[in-house]
């Protein structure tokens, strides 16, 4: 049995890791703000139990997803190394990591379970190439990361590696330890991860389109050292929710068709502190998508008090996570 490590950090952590709210999968926190009066009432809040996330689709936010980071060296000494990740990616999709984000952060599930059972019901094993050698796999500090590491892990052992789970740090100190080979494979996320290597916040390399930001990428990990595998279809990127009724009310599901509905200024965006002014919260919506807002109150990062806001009526809608399993996306 491979040596295994349980933790369990809430979900709305992930942003802490992933990014700022001015990035990719942005978060942040707060404390409870309000702003201005609403001019109209066409898309005032419509209290409800369940949330649905209006697709983004013009684009806004960059492809976040997910995707294994791998020390080239290691990579190069074992050709079954990358395929065996590749073949979680194939196999993930975002219901499916909301699920388990749900199982372990809600359902108190440890990582190590949830992700057993996962790769036992979408993992062919017997037909991954089969490898040799030790492992070691960066967890992360909170549980998605973690549960994608033991996913990483369980799937490894299947083609023949000895694979253990090691806690990380933030980003800065993971992907150095994967450039020296300290740890040898790292769960990431695209977007995020090929503007850290790009290094110049004034030059963005990625975007919202996956083939596009891959191509960025691999030069830029290639020098670096790295390789990385092939992007999974699950993303963990900034989202907006509203209630199922507020969505059924004006008949939108797309925040092209939230602006359409809404050109009364009678919006109220709940979400962390600073949003207002980041360029994939409250400014992205008001520049790509033309949206204007009431007023802004403060909550926290996609965490249950900006839900809460939604669910409750205070807020149209909030900041929210792709990978939240306990939110919808609108028909």
């Amino acid at each position: 049995m491979r040596a295994r490590t349980r933790y369990i950090v809430p979900l709305a952590l992930a942003a802490l890791v992933t990014t700022a709210c001015g990035e990719s999968g942005s978060s942040g926190t707060g404390g409870g703000a309000d702003t201005t009066q609403a001019s109209g009432d066409a898309c005032a809040p419509v209290p409800g139990d369940q949330l649905v996330v209006l697709a983004d689709d013009e684009g806004l936010q960059n492809a976040d997803n997910l995707i294994p980071a791998v020390n080239a060296a290691a990579a190069e000494a074992n050709p079954a190394l990358v395929p065996a990740l590749d073949a979680v990616s194939q196999a993930l999709s975002l219901e499916e990591l909301g699920a388990l984000n749900v199982a372990v952060d809600v359902e108190r599930q440890s990582p190590e379970d949830a992700a057993a059972a996962w790769v036992e019901e979408n993992i062919d094993t017997a037909a991954l190439e089969k490898g040799s050698g030790t492992i070691v796999i960066g967890g992360g500090n909170f549980s998605e990361p973690t549960i994608l590491a033991n996913i990483y892990a369980d799937v490894l052992e299947a083609a023949g590696f000895t694979a253990t789970v090691q806690p990380t740090g933030n980003r800065e100190l993971y992907l150095p330890a994967v450039q020296r080979g300290e740890i040898q494979v790292h769960p990431d996320y695209l977007a995020t991860v090929t503007e850290f290597l790009e290094g110049d916040d004034a030059n963005q390399v990625a975007s919202s389109d996956v083939d596009e930001t891959v191509a960025a990428l691999t030069p830029l990990a290639e020098e670096a050292g790295l390789v990385f595998g092939e992007p999974s279809e699950a993303a963990n990127q900034n989202a907006f929710a509203v209630t199922q009724e507020f969505a059924d009310e004006l008949g939108v599901s797309t925040l092209s068709e939230l602006a359409d509905a809404c050109g009364d200024g009678s919006l109220v965006l709940g979400g962390p502190g600073e949003c207002p002014t980041r360029p994939f919260c409250q400014l992205g919506l008001e520049e790509t998508y033309g949206l204007s807002f009431a007023g802004f109150q403060e909550f926290d990062a996609g965490g249950p008090l900006t839900k809460a806001a939604i669910q409750q009526g205070e807020v149209s809608l909030g900041l929210v996570f792709t990978t939240d399993g306990s939110v919808q996306q609108a028909d």
